[in-house]
């Protein structure tokens, strides 16, 4: 007999047709109102879920006694009671890797964007207020050989020191829970306390997952550690960051400009102050936004459900604990 799966997130065509050939799938297509009621009224039956940006907290899951299984389609499992979800045996399973070079990608585009001062000049231009030669008043910064520090050095922090330190010549500077020898050897990186990093490095680049340990890890104290002169990038998840804090940093000019592409809340509202400063790149949560990455994660959430319902260890556990096998 099939087992019940419950997606909440849209798949392609071919991963859809495996799902069904091996379970009874209900597909929740929105999570608005009436959805969230749809997804209510499946939990009961459910031995899977799969998808992603919705919080599954302690009461939701309480509606799904049957639950075995949960595969989410991203790296970050803070929507997660992890805790809980050990404590029912019910294994979770993430996507790492497949978005490791396109999330970098995404991080050295703002790198580049923010110091050449790309969107605010390409805007001018779109306005029709390119009159002139272009002078200093609108020039950027170089990038090549500026010194890129790295908070939080996991897979996608070694992407990007990478692109760094091969593409740009840059020295790599980082900051982590533990010093890494490989990749110090590999990209002549070098060690630094998160003070000294925030007063060495030109550009800043949050890439670390959030924990309790790590929300609001950057805040007014760390702001004014780095220079007028800094570009700060955060790839990781908004809630690192005290938001207010950066906003007056960029107000005042505390740092030279930020390239954002996670926030708070998400979609970012439109009373933000973010969107009325012209130093801020603000992309909507991209890292992973492009079409073989997002299959490519889509497709490893499927085998990790799949392989869980089976009886089978999923490639990608994130709670270990709960594999009783």
């Amino acid at each position: 007999m099939k087992k019940s799966v419950v997606l909440y997130k849209k798949l392609s065509a071919p991963l859809m047709a495996r799902l069904h050939e091996q379970a009874e799938v209900t597909l929740i297509e929105s999570l608005d109102e009436s959805g969230l009621a749809k997804l209510r009224e499946a939990l009961p039956a459910a031995r899977g879920l799969l998808g992603a940006s919705l919080r599954l907290d302690a009461k939701l899951l309480d509606l799904a006694p049957n639950l075995e299984a949960v595969a989410s389609v991203s790296v970050g499992v803070d929507n997660y009671d992890i805790d809980y979800l050990t404590q029912r045996g019910i294994l979770l399973s993430n996507t790492p890797d497949v978005l490791t070079e396109t999330t970098a990608d995404t991080g050295f585009a703002l790198i580049l964007a923010t110091a050449r001062r790309v969107v605010e000049l390409a805007n001018m231009v779109r306005a029709g207020n390119w009159n002139q030669n272009i002078g200093p008043l609108h020039f950027g910064s170089d990038v090549h050989g500026k010194t890129l520090g790295i908070i939080g050095m996991g897979r996608i922090g070694e992407a990007l020191a990478q692109r760094g330190h091969f593409g740009f010549g840059m020295p790599v500077i980082y900051h982590s829970h533990s010093p890494k020898p490989a990749v110090e050897q590999r990209f002549n990186a070098e060690y630094r306390s998160l003070p000294d990093l925030l007063q060495q490095a030109d550009f800043v680049c949050l890439t670390l997952p959030l924990t309790a340990e790590t929300e609001g890890l950057i805040g007014a104290e760390e702001f004014a550690l780095m220079g007028p002169e800094t570009i700060f990038i955060n790839i990781s998840r908004g809630k690192v960051v005290d938001e207010p804090a950066l906003i007056e940093a960029l107000q005042q000019r505390t740092i030279r400009a930020a390239g954002l592409d996670v926030f708070v809340r998400e979609p970012l509202g439109h009373d933000s102050s973010l969107l009325r400063l012209n130093n801020v790149v603000a992309t909507p949560h991209i890292g992973s936004a492009t079409h073989e990455t997002r299959e490519a994660m889509a497709t490893c959430a499927v085998d990790n459900l799949l392989a869980a319902l089976a009886g089978e260890k999923p490639k990608n556990l994130v709670n270990p604990t709960a594999w009783k096998h």
